[in-house]
């Protein structure tokens, strides 16, 4: 064979082999879950540049809340291996962390600012002092309320409502006839629904789930008073199909026009301001989480992250992407292609110090204020056992919330009783932490 032919050939080869190593390395892909709200949705869409960049493909899971909880916790347990990247919250991943499940995040590139992220969010995502997830976004909760209906009917909402105070409102903005509800609140069961919003108010009518002795406390004269305020409150004031509304069908009502108030997270802040988003971005306003007999616990702490599981079978990958996705540049990205008032909040810092997220989002001092308030250390009148503002942080609490969650909404539909429903809801607790050994 001629000499020119075995170099051409050989080249041939060596160019061959390139590509094939190059298509190999293009071929590389993760799986992540994640949860079907708006923030989600943008980084899905954004993601494309991290596939470009990265030569890393990026496989999907969009899925409702309850179901991505359902399916994480499944697959992370059994060891699995179905996902690279799970979006869970603050109370899996120290609990996760802890069963070690999860991978730490370590080796963060400089150029990250682990600093510049919240502590409390850091905090809550960490376990014996390592960091086991990054936050995407986070949040507390908070009112939001149409001012032109209040301006109409000469009402004044104050910076710290009270439960009496809102439901006061309520009556008097609630035309259903017009399609406007006075008051949208979160329905639908589950441990993170509907639950998200009863913990908070059990803990401001001076309730708790558990005493010192791991006894449950919800058949309890201020569970009922809470649990009996919210049934009302909806039946009366609420808009229809409120047993099966959650947080994303709540945000829809709201951002239609249909709810005078609605109680829920900060993060629902900026697609509520975005016109794009919004009927009502230029008249929706805002006030502090409700009251009743104690401001301990009245507003929620939580963040939706980004952890590796140890099941994965490509760990540098994986934390690639989850650095990138809550990064500077990210959030700097999503304002570029959607706007300042949209970024993930309740992050960064750096974020809450950009004038032009400052100029963008009115509500983000506000929004940093509630989160860097919120104390899982200290979200009861009486003392408890554990941590967690809107949930109990102990493993068996995914079943014993979504169990009470269940009965709760079965009183808001009336086909039991509330006290039939606290009276099921605490034989349920009290099963779960005497086979878990707590009492």
């Amino acid at each position: 064979m001629p000499w020119k032919m075995c170099n051409a050939l050989a080249g041939a080869g060596a160019l061959a082999l390139l590509l094939s190593s190059g298509s190999a390395m293009a071929q590389q892909k993760l799986t992540i879950a994640t949860v079907n709200n708006a923030d989600m949705i943008i980084m899905q869409r954004l993601s494309k540049d991290f596939e470009a960049s990265s030569g890393i493909a990026l496989n999907w899971v969009v899925l409702e809340e309850n179901v991505l909880r359902q399916r994480v916790t499944t697959d992370i347990a059994t060891n699995g291996g179905q996902f690279d990247v799970l979006t869970i919250g603050t109370y899996e991943v120290p609990i996760w962390a802890g069963q070690d499940w999860l991978l730490p995040v370590d080796n963060l590139p400089a150029d990250y600012d682990l600093d510049d992220v919240l502590k409390p969010v850091r905090d809550g995502l960490s376990h014996d002092g390592k960091l086991y997830a990054l936050p995407f976004y986070a949040e507390s909760s908070m009112t939001f309320y149409r001012k032109d209906l209040f301006d109409k009917a000469g009402l004044k909402m104050p910076d710290q409502p009270t439960y009496e105070q809102i439901k006061e409102f309520a009556a008097k903005l609630h035309d259903p006839s017009h399609e406007i509800y006075g008051m949208c609140l979160r329905g639908k069961p589950g441990w993170g629904e509907n639950m998200a919003f009863v913990g908070p108010l059990v803990n401001t009518y001076g309730g708790r789930w558990f005493d010192e002795s791991w006894n449950p406390t919800i058949d309890t004269p201020a569970w009922k008073e809470a649990i009996t305020y919210y049934v009302d409150l909806l039946k009366n004031y609420g808009p229809p199909g409120a047993p099966s509304n959650g947080h994303n069908e709540n945000r829809a009502l709201f951002a239609s026009g249909k709810c005078a108030m609605w109680i829920d997270a900060t993060s629902a802040a900026g697609y509520l301001y975005n016109p794009k988003d919004s009927t009502v971005a230029d008249k929706v306003a805002f006030a502090q989480a409700p009251i009743a007999k104690s401001p301990k616990g009245n507003h929620w702490l939580w963040s939706w992250a980004l952890a590796v599981p140890k099941s994965t079978k490509s760990p540098d990958a994986a934390k690639q992407f989850i650095a990138w996705a809550t990064s500077k540049p990210y959030i700097e990205s999503v304002a570029k292609s959607d706007g300042w008032t949209v970024v993930p909040p309740g992050t960064r810092s750096s974020t809450y110090a950009n004038p032009e997220y400052q100029k963008a989002a009115p509500f983000a001092s506000f929004v940093l204020k509630a989160i860097e308030t919120a104390d899982p250390n200290d979200a009861t009148v009486e003392k408890v056992p554990y941590t967690g503002v809107q949930f109990v942080g102990i493993p068996e609490f995914q079943a014993i919330g979504t169990e009470v969650g269940q009965q709760i909404a079965a009183a808001l539909a009336g086909s039991v009783t509330v006290d039939a429903a606290l009276k099921s809801a605490q034989d349920a607790a009290d099963r779960a932490v005497t086979q878990g050994g707590y009492k």
